[in-house]
């Protein structure tokens, strides 16, 4: 039986930070996709059903606050796909 590497998604509308985290999982064994947008990543998630997400927060058409949402809203039970939130936003507010 032929294991496949872990999918990751990664979306942030900022290229460079992209590419870091490219490169940081795929030196770990996984196979990365990148989005740019909320939309992008929503499409993304779709298609190709990743194992994990790492999503920023402020993206230029929804939020990463509103791509969960959306995201949580067609998942069926048992298929919540992992997301760790990347993000600048440091205020106790935010938190």
């Amino acid at each position: 039986m032929v294991e496949h590497a872990p999918k990751a998604l990664v979306v942030d509308d900022e290229e460079h930070i992209t590419e870091l985290l490219k490169m940081g999982l795929s030196m770990n064994g996984f196979e990365v996709e990148r989005a740019a947008t909320g939309r992008g990543a929503l499409d993304a998630i779709e298609k190709s059903r990743p194992d994990i997400v790492v999503l920023d927060v402020m993206l230029p058409d929804l939020s990463g606050f509103d791509v969960i949402k959306r995201l949580r809203q067609t998942e069926g039970a048992g298929t919540r796909i992992p997301i760790i939130f990347l993000t600048a936003r440091d205020t106790t507010a935010d938190k």
